[in-house]
């Protein structure tokens, strides 16, 4: 069992350390709003008031914040793990970040004495409190052979994907996906209410998937209290045409969707979870329930 420290304690990070604890992990937390760390202490895990606080003595940092920025941060800061990290210490990023700036991270992590796996997650809240997530790691065997206990605590399909950077890549491709699923969830469920069908009857007949699944019946009762937000997967979109960019590749869909996705935040739905796409189906249709 590993010493782990948990930074980053939202929505995705909070049950995410909780697993780790149940699993037989000793976490230690920190959260720069306090309060978000109460759940992990009432599962048996410890509060730090500071990531130096939190990285002492543990053989595994975890991280699971934002963006990019947050990530740098974390990292460089004066107060960051770079700068108190134990070397040898292995750095699993959680987060969703930009694949060129997982990979330069973990260069300069190497150059100081640690190991660093990008290990971005697939399977939202819902996934991260049941241990189900997916997981798509980066980084040299070695270090993912010694994350692979705190790995396995929160994910059901755990995959070395490469080098640095090519989880993050895995999973700019995932958003993409992701996103075009949500889309056209959105459109088919504005036409069929549109037509006078019942759509919640219609969505049982409709090809399965996932993303159905998950959204479609909150689309119909106008249900976006955030999960997986607009304002996060706007960012997601921006890593994948970045990303697409770099590598000389054209993306027709990609760009389509991160300029809905702009359009939903432009609109104010940023906050929302990332099924309020289908406000936007709405709204260019004159349909929107609330108006703006």
């Amino acid at each position: 069992m590993a010493t782990v420290a948990f930074i980053g304690l939202g929505v995705m990070g909070s049950p995410m350390a909780i697993n780790m604890v149940r699993a037989g992990h000793t976490v230690i937390g920190f959260n720069r709003t306090r309060s978000r760390a109460e759940d992990l202490v009432n599962a048996g895990g410890t509060a730090a008031d500071s990531i130096a606080d939190a990285i002492d003595g543990a053989d595994v940092v975890a991280l699971m914040v934002p963006d990019s920025p947050d990530v740098e941060d974390v990292l460089t800061g004066d107060d960051g793990v770079f700068a108190h990290a134990t070397p040898g210490t292995v750095i699993v990023d959680f987060s969703s970040i930009r694949p060129d700036v997982a990979t330069r991270l973990a260069d300069d992590a190497a150059t100081q004495g640690f190991s660093m796996l990008d290990a971005p997650v697939s399977g939202g809240e819902e996934g991260a409190i049941g241990g189900s997530l997916s997981i798509m790691v980066g980084g040299t065997a070695d270090a993912f052979d010694r994350a692979r206990p705190v790995l396995d605590a929160v994910g059901k399909t755990v995959v070395h994907v490469g080098p640095s950077g090519s989880g993050q890549t895995v999973k700019a491709a995932n958003q993409l996906i992701v996103a075009a699923n949500i889309q056209a969830v959105a459109e088919a469920i504005v036409f069929l209410e549109a037509c006078g069908v019942d759509a919640a009857a219609a969505v049982q007949v409709l090809a399965g998937s996932t993303v159905l699944t998950q959204k479609a019946h909150r689309m119909i009762a106008r249900d976006f209290a955030p999960g997986a937000r607009i304002d996060l997967h706007h960012k997601d979109l921006g890593n994948v045409t970045a990303a697409a960019r770099e590598a000389g590749v054209v993306t027709p869909l990609g760009s389509l969707m991160a300029t809905l996705m702009a359009s939903a935040r432009a609109n104010g739905d940023g906050s929302l979870d990332h099924g309020a796409l289908f406000r936007g189906v709405q709204r260019m249709s004159g349909r929107l329930d609330t108006p703006d």
